[in-house]
């Protein structure tokens, strides 16, 4: 008897994603290069997704990188890409909370983090407390890749509402103020193109619906179309207030 891998929304849209977010790899990797690094720097990447983002710190900048997933179907799929790269000598995996693997690594040189859930272990954390979390965990002179949801406008109350579920936004203002509050050197921030970011959102729910079609008496099919629908919905109706921000940071020496 066959069997097959649990399925979820995130993993069968990451799957056919570069980044597990809406920002471009070439983005991500002009914030690093502008960085310095390179072989023997050490790198976390939290919320690794699929590993295109760890892999890549690895094979092109040579850097050391643990990748930390809390996912566990979202880690195999990571772990699989990370094998089939070779890249097994340079990226390591765990599945854990970040907050958690934060506070057993010691300090790195770069940390890389995209869309990260709850990085401060405290629930719903503001953006000043995200940065706190992370440059603890940086060393001086060290630099922190974030990238996250932007609010391009006020949002109306129930958009903020859904979208704020397990994490606190803001503006870009508000995302290089909360940076500087938190002790950082603002580098770079950039907001991503609208069709970069509707490619995201267009990309996952369409290879969603996808599976379904294909796979309509599976146990999971029911909650991928429910969260397909549930994305699709919030980006057609937040797509004046939704962006996403890439922002690259030096921790001062």
């Amino acid at each position: 008897m066959s069997t097959r891998s649990p399925m979820s929304f995130q993993r069968i849209a990451y799957e056919v994603r570069e980044v597990c977010n809406g920002v471009e790899l070439a983005a991500i990797e002009a914030a690093v290069a502008r960085t310095g690094l390179g072989a023997d720097a050490t790198a976390i990447d939290i919320g690794t997704g699929n590993a295109t983002v760890a892999i890549r710190l690895a094979q092109r900048f040579g850097l050391t990188v643990a990748a930390v997933e809390l996912d566990p179907v979202m880690a195999e799929l990571a772990r699989s890409r990370i094998e089939a790269a070779g890249a097994g000598d340079r990226v390591s995996l765990t599945v854990a909370r970040a907050a958690e693997m934060l506070a057993r690594t010691e300090p790195v040189d770069l940390i890389v983090a995209l869309g990260t859930t709850d990085v401060s272990g405290e629930g719903r954390p503001t953006p000043e407390a995200g940065f706190l979390a992370v440059r603890r965990s940086l060393k001086p002179g060290g630099w922190l890749v974030w990238g996250d949801v932007v609010w391009l406008a006020e949002p109306p109350a129930p958009l903020r509402q859904i979208t704020e579920a397990t994490n606190l936004y803001t503006d870009d203002a508000g995302w290089r103020a909360a940076a500087v509050a938190a002790g950082f050197e603002v580098i770079d921030s950039r907001i991503s193109p609208q069709d970069v970011f509707d490619a995201y959102a267009g990309d996952s729910v369409a290879a969603a619906r996808a599976w379904v079609d294909a796979h309509p008496e599976a146990p999971e099919a029911g909650s991928i179309r429910f969260n397909a629908d549930r994305v699709q919905a919030i980006m057609e109706f937040g797509r004046d207030y939704i962006g996403f921000g890439l922002y690259l940071l030096h921790n001062p020496d």
